[in-house]
Parts: structure tokens; sequence; C-alpha cells
């Protein structure tokens, strides 16, 4: 019997320390900074890039804060994370080797889709199989554009020697609730939601077409909205004219590492932990979402044996704005 734990964790933008995306020109003699840290000379005219998004400079996360996810990451020691908001492969690899001091061999990563450079990717101790991207995938429903707003990855993983392939993990992050600021509220809400409804039937589509009925898969990542959410219906129900995936949510009854004061009200920390992302508007009650889920197939809803989110000590969030969540499988 191997014992295996499979989690998911959005690191919150996990950019590298250095810059490379906007044209600036730097004259001869004069002095660029990079970051806080480093200060380059040029002793003759010439032009490199910076990183921008939406007229904005893209910065690095900050070395407090990658401290405190790596810090979380080696203390719950999940041998298989999903991660979602990392900036490219050689961040993952610079971050796993140096930040998580090796403890994670195999990782994983292909830039997808979204143009603020948040891509996702996978840090496992065990090896890893084939690796599929789905970020070319189109739906009928929008068929001039890629559906997934940052992609779907699709990872093999394999017992220690290789020899048996223990399950196939899909890993998500849906279109987030973010409405700009030139879009009418109401109707940019609307669209995120039909986008994310879009985007979970496409999952399935792929998912039911990749496995078969007996197939030992897991569906995680960042879905953006709380599993009983319409737009997620297609993950919990079967498609028109198909037979479903038959997904199983892993996470009903996790156990928190840090429970919350018995004396704070649900208002501040609610009484049900099956929650990894908090939301507050300004004069409103906060509002807490299992946004982070690990969805299992059927074969392998009798091989669960726990799960677990790691809470964060600050409402705003440790490291993230979002907890990592885990279970335990006995295959």
């Amino acid at each position: 019997m191997i014992e295996i734990t499979v989690g998911t964790f959005n690191l919150n933008n996990l950019f590298s320390r250095y810059n490379f995306k906007a044209e600036v020109a730097a004259v001869a003699g004069g002095d660029v900074t990079l970051d806080a840290d480093v200060s380059i000379t040029f002793a003759e005219p010439i032009s490199y890039l910076l990183r921008t998004y939406t007229g904005r400079l893209v910065k690095q996360k900050s070395p407090k804060e990658r401290g405190i996810i790596a810090e979380r990451i080696r203390a719950i020691d999940v041998d298989v994370l999903a991660v979602q908001e990392v900036e490219d492969i050689g961040v993952l690899r610079e971050f796993a080797l140096n930040d998580l001091a090796g403890m994670y061999p195999y990782q994983v990563l292909i830039e997808g889709n979204d143009p603020r450079l948040i891509d996702l990717g996978l840090l496992s101790k065990f090896p890893i199989g084939a690796v599929t991207s789905w970020q070319h995938a189109i739906h009928e429903d929008t068929p001039f554009r890629r559906i997934f707003s940052r992609d779907l990855l699709e990872v093999e993983i394999y017992d220690q020697r290789r020899r048996k392939r223990l399950f196939t993990l899909y890993n998500n992050h849906l279109k987030s609730h973010y409405v700009r600021w030139n879009m009418d509220p109401v109707e940019g809400a609307r669209q995120n939601n039909e986008r994310r409804r879009l985007q979970a039937e496409m999952v399935a589509r792929i998912v039911e077409a990749r496995m078969r009925p007996n197939s030992r898969f897991v569906v995680l990542g960042d879905m953006n909205d709380p599993p009983d959410s319409a737009p997620l219906e297609p993950l919990r129900q079967p498609l028109v004219g198909r037979k479903g995936l038959g997904l199983v949510n892993a996470l009903t009854h996790p156990v928190e590492t840090r429970p919350p004061k018995a004396e704070r009200p649900p208002s501040v920390t609610p009484v049900n932990p099956a929650w990894t992302h908090r939301f507050k508007r300004s004069r409103q009650p906060a509002v807490h979402e299992l946004y982070d889920q690990i969805w299992v197939s059927p074969s392998l809803a009798d091989k669960l044996d726990g799960a677990w989110i790691d809470r964060r000590t600050r409402h705003s969030g440790d490291g993230s704005d979002h907890d990592p969540a885990w279970v335990k499988l006995r295959l």
C-alpha cells in the first residue's frame, strides 16, 4: 500500500526578483535600479525590458512573504502539491531548490494564457509521467478565444519505481471575480460567472474524454467559486448526453491545522472549517469560501484517509490570500 498526500496552494503572485517585459531606454553612464537590491550602471546606451500589466510594474514577491509560503509548504509536507500563480518554470525551480531546500525533486510548469504571467505548476516527491497542457482548448460558445484564463494542466503521477501510474492530476485556476474599473459591475460579474461555468464544463468534457469510469484521477486547484455554486455545476452534475465524472468533494470535513479561538464570532471566523479564501468588503461582514478544492474520482473516493487545511494566522493571509488544502490517499 502507498500513502500519498495531494494538495493545492495558490502562491499569490510568485514572481521572480528580475523584471524583463516592457522596454525602457538607459542613457550612457546612467544608473538603473532593477529592484531595491540591484542597481546597474551602463557604459553606453542600451535598452532592456521590464514586466508590466495594465500599465503597472509587476513586482517580485517580497522575500518575507516568499519565506512565509515556503515555511507553510515545508510544514504541511505534502507529497504532490498543485500550485497556482507562479511566473514561470525558472521561478518554480528556484523556489523548489532554494526556498524549499530541494524537498521536491520534480517540478512542472507550462506557461499559459494569463496576461498577468500567473501560471499553473506542480511540485512532487513522486515521479511524473506525461504532462499535457489544455491552454488552447476552445469552447463552441466562445469560438474566437481560448476558454481557459490560465490553463488546465494534466499530469500523471507514478510510483517511486516508475512502474505504475498512481493517478492523473488536473490542476485548475478558473476565472476570477475581478471586474475592471471601466466595466459595469453587474455585467462584469455576469460575464465572469459565465466564463467560469464554461471553463468548468470544458474541464468536465476533457476529463471525461481522457479518463475511463474506473480511472484514478484528481481535479483540484483554485476554482474561484464555492463547490455548490452554479458556475461549478458541470463538475457536480453530468453534462447533457454524458454520464458525468462522478466527482467526490474530498474537502467536506477538513481538519484545520490551527482551529479558530472558540470565543470568536462566526462573522470573524466561521464555524465550518471548509474554507480557504476570505474576502471582506468595506463595512460588510467577511465572506469565507472554499475556493481551493480537491475532487476525486469514484475509484479514489474509498481511498481517502483524511483532509486538512493549513489555517492562516492573519485575516489577510500568511504569504497568500489563500490557504493550502490537502488530502491523504491510501492506494
